[in-house]
């Protein structure tokens, strides 16, 4: 079935201009974007917990009812009802159109965007990228296969990863580890036999050829296999290990750059780690695949590795969207001590805390982590964990012999501090490193100062003088052209009412699904007086397509689909990562899931009278109701909808007996599957 209405329209209209920006544009756009320093840059935000508060920009009023979530990148104002992400609110304070605001953000933080409308060759691109995606994905559900089902996998790589590394069935699925069979040019076959092309074989470096060969062959033969996924989930790369002992045989293999990845820009184990960065405000950073894995089973799973590169500023400006708080693990060797000096003065620039915890010599993060619980694990880092710039200076006084070495140490030490954009904060440690130091604050913070001002003050000089002529350009533009009209909201029809049955009950699946789709509840059977579990997202899937039922709105449908997707690909009970549809590139899939996570539920309304000993539904209780009911009256309204149609065929002039026999039997059916769906839900209701 499908369904025509004017809002279409402006969602079409919407989709053409976003075609203007790539994807992958727009995806490091969200990426990049902040959406505290965006909103701060308009309202004062107060910290509430995990949340900031303010009033709201959009309408008056004195008590504050705006609420800027970091952890899901969205506000809301529950006293006018808008809500959105970064660009949202750009479009809305601007006064601008989605394209504009992203082009807005992108300059912001140094994101080139190209103005023109896409060429085919640019589509063309998009449409690679998509394949490579694609054949990422296949690549990676086949090294796991391969690893489960054949011998060679099992006896090899399986063995390895639960005996020798002690990692569980459950972690090994987590993280989607495999491995890569032994025969030179076995994966390579069974990829271009299920279909995939070699070009993107070779694109994405799963695949190589020698010139003038025209065989090809796998990158990873013989390799236990590390899937890196970027922060929305999808698998950009890969890293293969090898078990062989032949020194002339590097350990590690890892994926080229591409058009989907560059290691610049990705952490490894950020999707798995971002809802625990969050939730401790910390994130722990290590070196290596073993390291993330290992200390994700033992509990603690705020954690990432940058993989033995060196950190990046995309890499800390990516960490600095869940924390401002770095600590980093590292072997307590010399080795190790050097590991951790790497990349930390960028860290000090974009302005984040940095801690260190270092190990016992040894171990590293892997090893320690199998060797101790979760509450020993925190205790450790909470105990351990030293301010960086103090062990630093600590560290270089201590290898200070002579005066010469001793004025190097006070000065790399002044090189750091200059970095720290905070003023309070620079003095601080200014203080701090001159009493251990022995040195004078005064000369201390003298030297600090011409550091920040001596070399740095051409560079900054002229980039704000590009900055000020950029944005005076951008200003005279949006003076010199008309503000366009915004169009009419184009999530619902708008020829029917809120209260129309099917886009309703459309919308409450789509939002069980959101909020609740990793969620369990209890169904009592009528036969066996027992309680069995159901989960939610399990549930309605299930439902509807034993039915062969899809929904009908395009946005509704949009959001179904992916959802669906990501689900089957995560399993039951896994939480899909809701903020892959929050930051959509269509906007209108991000509007609508804002609207959908920050409506409000009776349940939360209800906790008001619990504190009155009232007695309320429980979440569970009202997921218990309303998820089958939803399912059921979806099943009916669309069941109707075809005794509809066939009752107005009945009518066609010129039917055959034929015709009318098979017409009438299939409205016959479709009367005794409503007859079944109406007791159904009136036992629901």
């Amino acid at each position: 079935m499908a369904f025509s209405f004017p809002g279409a329209r402006c969602y079409h209209f919407f989709c053409i201009f976003a075609r203007m920006i790539d994807r992958d544009t727009i995806d490091r756009i969200f990426a990049a974007a902040n959406i505290v320093d965006i909103v701060g840059d308009y309202v004062t935000l107060k910290r509430r917990g995990a949340n900031y508060q303010a009033c709201c920009p959009f309408h008056q009023e004195k008590t504050p009812s705006f609420v800027v979530s970091p952890a899901r990148g969205i506000y809301k104002c529950f006293g006018c009802g808008k809500a959105g992400n970064a660009v949202n609110f750009i479009m809305e304070s601007e006064s601008v159109t989605y394209p504009e605001a992203l082009k807005m953000l992108a300059k912001r933080y140094g994101i080139e965007v190209r103005e023109e409308a896409m060429s085919e060759e640019d589509i063309a691109r998009n449409n690679n990228r998509e394949s490579m995606f694609a054949l990422n994905q296949w690549a990676a559900d086949y090294f796991q296969r391969y690893m489960y089902n054949e011998d060679e996998g099992r006896a090899v790589a399986l063995t390895y990863f639960s005996s020798l590394r002690g990692f569980s069935d459950a972690t090994i699925r987590k993280f989607g580890l495999g491995f890569c069979p032994s025969r030179g040019n076995r994966f390579s076959n069974d990829a271009r036999s299920a279909g995939y092309k070699e070009e993107f074989l070779l694109s994405t470096g799963l695949s190589l050829k020698r010139e003038g060969d025209s065989e090809l062959r796998d990158r990873f033969y013989d390799r236990v296999i590390f899937p890196v996924h970027n922060v929305s989930g999808r698998v950009v790369a890969f890293g293969g290990r090898t078990l062989r002992t032949d020194k002339k045989v590097a350990k590690y293999q890892n994926s080229p750059e591409s058009e989907i990845y560059s290691k610049s820009r990705e952490l490894y184990g950020l999707f798995f780690a971002k809802k625990a960065i969050q939730q401790e405000n910390l994130v722990i950073m290590v070196e290596g695949y073993a390291d993330v894995i290992s200390m994700h089973q033992a509990g603690v799973e705020n954690v990432v590795a940058s993989s033995g590169t060196s950190l990046t500023e995309e890499q800390i400006r990516l960490v600095g969207r869940f924390t401002k708080n770095i600590t980093l693990m590292y072997d307590g060797d010399p080795a190790g001590v050097k590991a951790a000096l790497r990349g930390v003065d960028l860290i000090l620039k974009e302005g984040m805390n940095v801690r260190i915890v270092l190990l016992p010599e040894e171990h590293d993060p892997d090893t320690f982590a199998r060797a101790h619980t979760s509450d020993e694990l925190r205790d450790y880092v909470s105990r351990e964990a030293q301010d960086f710039l103090a062990f630093k200076a600590r560290l270089l006084l201590g290898d200070a012999r002579d005066p010469q070495q001793r004025t190097e140490a006070i000065r790399a030490m002044i090189e750091s501090i200059a970095l720290i954009p905070d003023n309070i904060k620079r003095q601080e440690y200014v203080k701090y490193c001159a009493e251990i130091m022995d040195v004078s604050a005064d000369n201390l913070s003298s030297e600090v100062s011409l550091a920040r001002t001596g070399a740095r003050a051409g560079r900054e000089g002229q980039e704000f003088v590009r900055r000020h002529q950029s944005l005076e350009r951008q200003r005279e533009q949006m003076e010199s052209i008309p503000l366009t009209p915004r169009p009419n909201d184009s999530r619902l029809p708008q020829d029917t009412s809120i209260g129309t049955s099917m886009q309703t009950l459309e919308r409450e699946i789509v939002k069980y699904l959101l909020k609740y789709g990793h969620m369990n509840f209890a169904v009592l059977d009528d036969q066996t007086k027992q309680f069995y579990d159901y989960n939610v997202a399990d549930h309605i899937f299930g439902e509807l397509d034993t039915d062969g039922l899809r929904l009908s709105y395009p946005v509704y449908s949009e959001i179904y689909d992916e959802y669906h997707k990501e689900f089957d690909r995560l399993g039951v009970g896994v939480e899909v990562d809701v903020t892959r549809f929050v930051n959509h590139y269509n906007p209108e899939v991000s509007r609508m899931a804002v609207d959908l996570l920050t409506s409000d539920d009776n349940y939360v309304i209800s906790r008001i009278w619990e504190q009155k000993d009232v007695h309320t539904e429980s979440v569970q209780e009202q997921l218990a109701d309303g998820v089958p009911s939803v399912v059921a009256l979806f099943k009916w309204r669309t069941v109707d909808q075809r005794i509809g149609e066939l009752r107005k065929q009945l009518h066609t002039p010129g039917l055959s007996d034929e015709q009318l026999s098979s017409i009438m039997a299939a409205l016959t059916k479709f009367l005794a599957v409503r007859h079944a769906l109406a007791n159904v839900t009136n036992r629901l209701i």
